[in-house]
């Protein structure tokens, strides 16, 4: 169904629609069912090639025109997207892992929408998710850290003050850091600072699911180093914190002594 907007009195739905599919990261089954079928169908695949895993691309039907989206910008992939859309053709937006996290959307959005085209969103599966199954682990840890923290490093574009890496340090959670792998001696040297131990579990999970995957599994303190030497400055995820090394920690959930409304732990065992 069409997002709709409201030209004061009365809602009126978009004249066209482009749909954004999160592409997963990767392995081309880790794509939703959903995401699937609209690759089959679609007239126009709009996709960044350099992240986007081309054996996703077969999925398109033979007639599907699909343009690499590295060279184009914003401007140029809008009004290519609107242009197809409001001659009546199914366009998808394909984007890599899950398009809410750092997926460059709203602007997209807003300028779609500004040109009369609505905006589905298909989730994915987002390298989040990937990088825990590859390292075979919970972000969250029974009876320790219950909170995940996803950011990345300030470079070339800006992070608020109070989202500084030192700050967020101190609450001593599940760090995933994205899109800073070629900043990784800043990454360490920040939570360093803001109180993480050099001994902290770290790891760097480089393209997970890819066919060319790389785990790096090491203390903070030597991330940097054991990541330059393996030659990996982009396409990484940092993991950071306790998750990596929980050791005998136990979830209540599955404790018999923990009842909750579908068992009573007072019942008598079973025979």
């Amino acid at each position: 169904m069409n997002r709709e907007h409201s030209d004061g009195e009365h809602a009126t739905p978009f004249q066209a629609e482009v749909t954004i599919v999160g592409a997963g990261p990767g392995d081309p089954e880790l794509l939703t069912l959903k995401g699937k079928r609209l690759l089959e169908t679609a007239d126009l695949v709009v996709y960044a090639g350099s992240l986007v895993a081309p054996a996703l691309l077969a999925f398109c039907n033979p007639s599907c025109e699909k343009v690499d989206s590295a060279s184009l910008d914003l401007e140029e992939q809008v009004e290519l997207m609107s242009r197809a859309a409001l001659e009546g053709r199914r366009v998808v937006r394909l984007h890599t892992g899950d398009p809410s996290l750092y997926g460059a959307t709203a602007e997209q959005i807003r300028e779609l929408e500004a040109r009369g085209v609505g905006v589905t969103i298909v989730p994915g599966v987002s390298s989040l998710q990937a990088a825990a199954a590859r390292l075979g682990v919970e972000y969250t840890v029974p009876g320790g850290t219950q909170t995940v923290i996803c950011t990345r490093a300030a470079g070339r574009t800006p992070v608020p003050a109070s989202e500084s890496l030192e700050r967020l340090a101190a609450s001593q959670s599940t760090l995933v850091i994205f899109l800073s792998a070629g900043q990784a001696d800043q990454v360490a040297n920040a939570l360093l600072r803001g109180g993480y131990a050099p001994d902290t579990p770290s790891a760097c999970v480089y393209r997970a699911t890819w066919p060319d995957e790389r785990i790096l599994r090491t203390r903070l303190d030597e991330l940097a180093r054991r990541m330059d030497e393996a030659g990996i400055a982009n396409h990484a995820l940092l993991v950071i914190g306790s998750c990596l090394a929980p050791g005998e920690a136990k979830s209540l959930l599955y404790d018999g002594s923990f009842s909750h409304g579908f068992r009573n732990a007072e019942r008598s065992p079973r025979s």
